[in-house]
């Protein structure tokens, strides 16, 4: 299932006063209860970017086995890295920096340090910036990486 946070992309309600960047978990949350709900044995939660922060933040506020796998694609820094539940997959472009210039790798690194295992971390060449990825020639690698994550028993 591939969603529009509200108020973002094609999401027709604006977000309410209460939904925050903070609060976006809360529909990834909602994804993933939803597919539990209609017979999903297993889910699985990829975010990129300020999705992968969001994906972080809803394993966190998880319940123990409601998200089994977590891909975060050079997500911003997690709140509560260490309550992040489930396996793990960190994947960021060496040079990836933020608005400030500050690499991703480094933050990404706090985070992975603070995750119980099972966990993995893949470093790209290059500097693309999450989904961007997908569109430079690590983008073969990137998806190979990510479905052999996902498919792993």
């Amino acid at each position: 299932m591939a969603f529009d946070f509200r108020g973002f992309g094609e999401s027709p309600a604006p977000p309410s006063p209460e939904h925050s960047d903070e609060n976006v978990r809360f529909d990834v949350l909602a994804a993933v209860r939803y597919l539990r709900e209609h017979g999903a044995q297993t889910v699985s939660v990829v975010g990129a970017s300020f999705g992968g922060t969001a994906a972080a933040e809803a394993s966190a506020d998880s319940a123990p086995g409601e998200i089994d796998r977590v891909v975060l694609l050079a997500h911003g820094s997690s709140t509560h890295p260490e309550l992040i539940k489930g396996r793990k997959l960190f994947i960021v472009s060496r040079y990836d920096a933020d608005g400030s210039g500050t690499f991703r790798l480094t933050k990404m690194r706090e985070d992975y340090k603070n995750v119980s295992p099972p966990k993995r971390f893949v470093v790209l060449a290059g500097s693309a910036h999450a989904q961007f990825l997908f569109k430079t020639d690590q983008g073969d690698r990137l998806m190979k990486v990510i479905l052999q994550f996902l498919s792993a028993p």
